[in-house]
């Protein structure tokens, strides 16, 4: 916030004494308006404590103000010292340098997309179909338009494929950001020896006592960090990460085309066909920026 508000740790001692005027903006219903419902008050009683509102207009903010508002947000998120702590050892132990992929393919995740893969382990099958419940695979055509819509998670294979037309090496060192009970695991290991994982990288005992939460925070960390980042889908996560990488300076950053690995597919393309149409498909949106953009305040106005 520095050149547009001073911060100060205390207050003045004219100020300290007094009660500050509450305003209360967290009840309020529909989009909040500061400068309508605030500043009146702020100007009549200049000393004023405020409940944040949850939803709020920003059209109505000058650039200046929307710059300010984002950036501070964006340098402000800290993960807690001991998790940054936790998160330096991490990012030590890894070898350098290294590609962070975020593989999504756990039985929840593909239960949830309602996508059908018919050449999956049994041992896999038996754990997407227990995590199914009401929610059935899509069939026939409507299932080949769901895929084509890019609306089914890449499996390691696949993941591994693109990542072969992309000229990357087999011998790069890649971090595995991603949740318990990812499988067919071996699709990707097979053709990529140098994975790393939080449970090969971590001791036994501190990696068992952590929480779910506390491992996808460490996967942010890395992920943030990281040489180049890769991502198989685009979730919270990843919006999170590529912008704040972004925001670093950091922009080698992609996310695979799931759309795309289906519509080539079944147009029947294979080996150096598939591989080549991969490849210029992902350049192009590298080229326009897909993942490695900044929200919309830190392109409006230069700070």
């Amino acid at each position: 916030m520095n050149g547009f508000v001073q911060v100060v740790k205390e207050l003045p001692a004219e100020l300290a004494s007094k009660e500050p005027f509450k305003v209360d903006c967290s009840k309020r219903k529909g989009l909040f308006d500061y400068v309508e419902t605030v500043l009146p008050s702020l100007l009549k009683h200049r000393y004023i404590s405020i409940t944040p509102a949850m939803s709020q207009r920003r059209d109505r903010y000058p650039l200046y103000a929307k710059a300010a508002l984002c950036q501070a947000c964006y340098s402000a998120l800290r993960l807690t010292a001991t998790l940054e702590k936790k998160g330096s050892d991490l990012l030590e132990a890894i070898p350098k340098p290294f590609l962070s992929l975020h593989l999504r393919f756990e039985p929840d995740m593909v239960a949830y997309s309602q996508c059908e893969y018919s050449f999956l382990s049994a041992n896999s099958t038996q754990a997407i179909d227990s995590a199914r419940g009401e929610r059935k695979p899509w069939t026939g055509e409507q299932a080949r338009l769901w895929r084509a819509r890019g609306k089914c998670p890449l499996t390691p294979n696949e993941t591994a494929i693109i990542l072969q037309s992309l000229s990357i090496p087999t011998t790069t060192n890649i971090y595995l950001a991603a949740g318990d009970g990812l499988m067919e695991l071996e699709g990707l290991t097979s053709v990529y020896a140098n994975v790393f994982t939080k449970s090969t990288l971590l001791s036994g005992t501190d990696f068992e006592n952590m929480h779910g939460n506390t491992k996808a925070a460490l996967d942010y960390y890395v992920s943030i960090n990281s040489d180049s980042y890769v991502a198989t889908y685009f979730g919270n996560m990843d919006k999170m990460v590529a912008a704040m990488r972004a925001f670093k300076g950091l922009y080698r950053t992609l996310f695979l085309s799931r759309r795309a690995f289906a519509v080539l597919t079944n147009q029947g393309l294979n080996g150096n066909l598939l591989m080549e149409a991969l490849w210029k498909i992902h350049r192009d949106d590298f080229v326009m920026g897909v993942g490695s953009a900044l929200p919309d305040c830190f392109c409006e106005f230069k700070l």
